[in-house]
């Protein structure tokens, strides 16, 4: 069967022949791949800066975004069923006794560094016609969100910060007032700014908005555009850099209680942490590309850290419970927002589109590959 690898030790990625999948274990399914999404970690993979082929093999099948159907099922399984669509996890246990985390199930908060990744460390991924995996990976999803369900993974990522920041928070008296006035929308009084209007960016500002934050998003291309159509479709507010610099973002939008970042720009979000307001918090999901030494203003930020009880929060990966939470908010955001929600995934293509997809050579929010 076909699927898109890379080969580090030749630099080289395109479609390769491997052997189709069978179950190994009474626990096992074995799932029909439909739709893959492309994000940057793939196009990362593609040229060559990180990605690790599994033990004993030479490539790396890539993708770790996807929904697909169950064709198949152990004797022993039970938590799903033939004919199920469903949305793998990525993260694996590192399986080292010492690892509190991985032996709890949460390999998201992987304590030695040795856990695998489908499609990006150790373990082959989704960019195939089909896959095998334990059940206990399989997340089913509603036939209603077929055609979106692919972007259950990346909404995990906003997921998981937003849980962690209502855990966190909880440090402080941070409950909204009852005051006449207050809130700024109807419904919220916390305000939030998404730094980047790409698929994580903008799935972090529906989970915001869904979870009553008045919510801004900051990035380049100046409005009118799709993109800050799609954020006033929700009823977020659009700001573009082009024209709002970082030191005038709290002046326009107020106390930022929460940033959420989704770009990968150092020197970008820490220009904007300065902006951050009283009792703010400053959530990292994006991971720079190593590139040189970048001027920080550590003094300055040090102080409104202590001074104003900020936080900072990185975040990584997601659990079991996260992406069930992923699901579930997906189906809630397409009732809310179903054109909004449709526009996120600019273009399905065929397989033999995958070089341009990889390359970044097309535009747009989220592309995917279609396998069936």
């Amino acid at each position: 069967m076909k699927a898109i690898a890379v080969h580090p030790e030749n630099r080289e990625f395109g479609i390769v022949d491997v052997e189709r999948p069978r179950l190994a274990s009474p626990t096992q399914v074995r799932v029909r791949i439909l739709d893959v999404g492309v994000c940057g970690t793939d196009k990362e993979i593609c040229a060559f800066e990180y990605g690790t082929p599994p033990d004993g093999s030479t490539h790396l099948v890539i993708g770790h975004e996807t929904v697909g159907e169950i064709v198949e099922a152990g004797r022993d399984v039970r938590r799903v069923s033939v004919g199920d669509l469903v949305v793998p996890s990525v993260r694996r246990v590192c399986g080292r006794p010492e690892c509190t985390a991985c032996g709890a199930g949460r390999q998201d908060f992987c304590f030695t560094g040795g856990f695998s990744e489908r499609g990006i460390k150790g373990q082959h991924g989704f960019m195939t016609e089909e896959i095998v995996d334990d059940e206990s990976h399989m997340h089913v999803v509603p036939r209603s969100l077929r055609d979106v369900a692919v972007l259950v993974e990346p909404l995990t990522i906003a997921q998981k910060a937003v849980k962690q920041l209502h855990q966190v928070q909880l440090r402080l008296p941070w409950q909204c007032p009852k005051m006449a006035g207050h809130r700024t929308d109807g419904h919220a009084c916390h305000r939030a700014l998404v730094l980047g209007a790409g698929p994580v960016g903008l799935l972090g500002a529906m989970t915001l908005r869904n979870a009553g934050f008045e919510t801004f998003v900051y990035s380049r291309e100046r409005a009118p555009s799709p993109k800050a159509a799609l954020v006033e479709s929700i009823g977020g507010r659009y700001l573009s850099s082009e024209e709002v610099p970082t030191s005038r973002l709290a002046e326009r939008i107020g106390n930022i209680d929460v940033v959420y970042e989704a770009v990968g720009a150092s020197k970008l979000a820490f220009d904007v942490m300065g902006e951050l307001g009283t009792n703010g918090a400053f959530i990292f999901t994006g991971v720079p590309g190593r590139r040189g030494p970048t001027e920080v203003d550590t003094d300055g930020l040090m102080r409104s850290l202590v001074l104003r009880n900020q936080m900072v929060l990185g975040t990584v990966n997601a659990g079991f419970e996260t992406f069930e939470d992923a699901i579930a908010d997906l189906k809630a955001f397409s009732e809310r927002w179903p054109s909004a929600v449709r526009a996120l995934i600019t273009g399905r293509f065929p397989l033999d589109a995958h070089r341009e997809l990889l390359e970044g050579k097309r535009g747009g929010i989220k592309n995917v590959l279609a396998f069936a």
